[in-house]
């Protein structure tokens, strides 16, 4: 099992390939949301993931620096496999975020756009609901920020 953080300039075809099937397969199949996963800011994006032991991505995200999605830096397409789920891998994922967050970024304030029923999970990693919830993609949202340093 392996964690890898590339930025977009370096991944491979079949990297890439791997990482959209899985967002694809949660965000566009199992949540069944017809819409653009691939939205223009893959490019801007520093890219972690995990393999399993026979190599395929079972949990993803993206990393922006400051001024590209908000104000802030940003954690996004979050997305774990049906089959690690509740194993502990998002937990880890979101870990290894913020850590790449620390490091290349001085440990600065985060927002992310988070699904509501996640909302109790980010709390745990110091995150605080800012503004109400709103629907994307036909599914509850609500930005929340974590403080710089938190």
């Amino acid at each position: 099992m392996t964690w890898t953080l590339k930025p977009w300039r370096d991944l491979t075809r079949d990297e890439l390939y791997d990482v959209l099937t899985l967002r694809q397969r949660v965000f566009v199949v199992e949540q069944r949301c017809a819409y653009l996963d691939n939205d223009g800011h893959d490019a801007d994006a520093v890219h972690l993931w995990h393999t399993d032991s026979e190599g395929r991505v079972d949990a993803y995200l993206r990393v922006f620096g400051p001024g590209i999605k908000y104000a802030e830096t940003s954690l996004g397409r979050v997305v774990t496999a049906p089959e690690v789920r509740r194993t502990g891998l998002g937990r880890a994922l979101v870990a290894k975020g913020l850590d790449v967050v620390a490091a290349r970024f001085d440990g600065a304030a985060v927002r992310i756009s988070a699904q509501a029923y996640l909302e109790r999970f980010y709390e745990d990693f110091g995150f605080r609901r800012v503004g109400e919830n709103y629907l994307e993609d036909d599914i509850p949202h609500c930005e929340m920020l974590r403080p710089r340093g938190a």
